[in-house]
């Protein structure tokens, strides 16, 4: 009797399964993220889902000393961390990019107003009143006229610094 060949099994069911190294990449990917978690300060990741078993590993990650004692407990919170809502934990983190962003498009906002405010001088200044009216006038144009001088002089940009500081306390940011 021939040798039967054994029967052909689904192609399709074989690609829908991941491989042992795309389970690794993941596992390695869920174990960062929590080395993030536990690298914030307990005000950040108190924006955070996480259930109280996850906090308190991250928690106790603070107590463990050993190399291999803090490799074996990270493990431990990759393996915690796939059953966290990890949607929701990415929103939050969208949520930080994204007002990161803003803050820092609001701070190149003021570096170009303090910018133009020392080249431009006082037409500069009617400007940014007019933009910003509970602004105080009269040290911005004592700012920006110590910021020319300065420059002027070829000295160091401190009132520069000071006009920008002053600018960002009263955009409150």
């Amino acid at each position: 009797m021939p040798k039967q060949r054994p029967e052909s099994f689904d192609i399709d069911e074989q690609e829908e399964r991941p491989s042992k190294s795309q389970l690794k990449r993941e596992m390695h990917a869920l174990q960062a993220l929590g080395e993030t978690l536990i690298a914030m300060k307990p005000a950040e990741r108190a924006k955070f889902p996480l259930s109280d078993d996850m906090l308190r590993a991250i928690e106790e990650t603070s107590r463990i000393r050993s190399h291999e004692g803090r490799r074996r407990h990270m493990q431990y919170v990759g393996k915690l961390i796939r059953k966290e809502d990890l949607t929701a934990i990415q929103g939050v983190f969208d949520a930080i990019e994204q007002e990161k962003e803003q803050r820092d498009h609001a701070f190149h906002r003021l570096e170009k107003w303090r910018d133009r405010l020392v080249e431009e001088g006082d037409s500069a200044v009617d400007l940014f009143m007019a933009e910003y009216p509970n602004a105080d006038r009269q040290a911005i144009r004592q700012l920006v006229r110590n910021a020319r001088k300065e420059r002027e002089q070829s000295k160091p940009p401190t009132s520069s610094r000071k006009l920008f500081k002053h600018l960002r306390d009263t955009l409150a940011l």
